[in-house]
């Protein structure tokens, strides 16, 4: 896969025939619907078979390179170049063909019932895992059902491990003191740990993944020692944990989302751990990338000096944020996909910014009342963007937030980068 970014004056039929390619694959590689409208900045993956680059007036060894996803060294081995300045218009270069890093990817899905079935069924090819989410845990030790079966058997279906997911939290629900109770109560930890159990063998979930967010500091080594013996528990029984920790940039970080994870524990203790690697631009917040590769490379940076990079999965949303402007404290952006972001571009003619720190596209626009809006979500640069820190830190692979979001480039990306391990 080629990206294209669409310029001022371009048609949808003139970037096939340059590419020569057929609209009809252009179209369903980036889940277009009308191919009359495209906006200025909008990348476009061209979907091509292509082994050879004529070179074209301002080709860089660089924007070749990065155009086709290959590293510039192998493109400049393949074509026997000692000095990449030395290209010129109408040489015709070798594209090394891409080796595929196996990698495994999970998903939480907040879709639950009969209506997860195809929302399963459309990614599961590109799955490792599927988390339904999520069980809540009761002060007693009990868990809140939910209606996960029809998930867990198209999952099943798919070839997808199914993976159980346990939380402290809701957004109506402070997650501290549930943890509090439950953590320091020797009791109520075995029933909790019981519980899951029973879950697992009826519903037929082959591991667990482990989400307490906002735990007090002070109950910090309760919680590691409650992972120890959930995880001795249930590899006993066959089955794998995971965990979900906060994005911290070192050991000392403060506040109560990070404290309480114990970055080096959960590495020693987990068969992996899910990094949260989003939310900078949250809903409560200010408008700016939700997911920057800035700030998750710093995250990384610390991660993986205590983590072995085996066991990282590194987050990925794939939702959008539309917030009004100007942004005024205690005002909520309001949470899409990036096909309604899209749309949203379309009908009001948006051109699409790119902003290259933090490797996230975003537009503003004017509502029919006279509002002004700015929008940031995900695109084909900036995913690719994400998959290319995957394999620059070696890690285990990504881990979605969260199905029921359409992003068609994401996947179709995905799958032109990745093989995807199936257990």
């Amino acid at each position: 896969m080629r990206i294209h970014t669409v310029q001022k004056g371009e048609a949808l039929w003139k970037i096939a025939d340059f590419y020569k390619t057929d609209i009809e694959d252009i179209m369903e590689a980036n889940g277009l619907v009308n191919p009359e409208i495209l906006l200025v900045g909008q990348p476009l993956l061209i979907p091509e078979d292509i082994r050879e680059h004529t070179v074209i007036p301002g080709d860089t060894i660089w924007k070749i390179a990065e155009s086709y996803g290959v590293p510039v060294q192998e493109l400049l081995w393949e074509n026997r170049i000692m000095t990449p300045d030395t290209i010129y218009p109408g040489l015709v270069l070798k594209i090394p063909e891409k080796e595929k890093p196996v990698i495994d990817v999970n998903a939480f899905t907040y879709i639950l019932g009969d209506d997860a079935i195809p929302v399963v069924q459309g990614a599961g090819d590109s799955l490792t895992y599927l988390s339904p989410f999520a069980y809540l845990i009761n002060e007693d030790g009990s868990l809140v059902e939910i209606d996960d079966e029809p998930a867990i058997g198209e999952a099943i279906a798919k070839g997808v491990v199914p993976m159980m997911s346990i939380v402290n939290f809701t957004r109506n629900v402070k997650g501290e003191n549930i943890a509090k109770i439950i953590l320091n109560n020797p009791e109520i930890v075995e029933t909790v740990q019981n519980n899951i159990l029973n879950t697992m063998r009826d519903k037929g979930y082959r591991g667990l993944n482990i989400d307490f967010e906002y735990v007090f500091p002070e109950d910090r080594e309760a919680y590691n020692r409650f992972l120890e013996s959930t995880v001795n528990k249930l590899h006993e029984e066959g089955y794998f944990v995971s965990t979900a920790l906060a994005p911290k940039t070192s050991a000392e970080q403060r506040g109560l989302l990070y404290e309480a994870h114990d970055y080096a524990e959960h590495g020693r203790l987990a068969d992996f751990v899910v990094l949260m690697t989003y939310e900078w631009g949250w809903r409560g917040g200010p408008p700016r990338a939700i997911s920057p590769i800035n700030e998750i490379e710093k995250v990384l940076d610390y991660a993986v000096t205590t983590i072995p990079r085996e066991k990282i999965l590194m987050g990925f949303q794939i939702y959008a944020r539309d917030w009004k402007l100007p942004f005024v404290q205690g005002q909520e952006a309001e949470t899409i996909s990036v096909e309604e972001a899209m749309n949203r571009a379309y009908r009001h003619m948006s051109e699409i910014k790119y902003d290259f720190v933090s490797q996230s596209p975003y537009f503003r626009y004017t509502d029919d009342e006279g509002n002004a809006h700015e929008v940031w979500f995900e695109d084909a640069r900036s995913a690719r963007a994400k998959f290319d820190v995957v394999k620059e830190y070696g890690l285990r692979g990504l881990s979605y937030w969260g199905l029921g979001y359409p992003f068609t480039q994401n996947w179709v990306l995905l799958d032109d980068t990745f093989d995807v391990r199936k257990l």
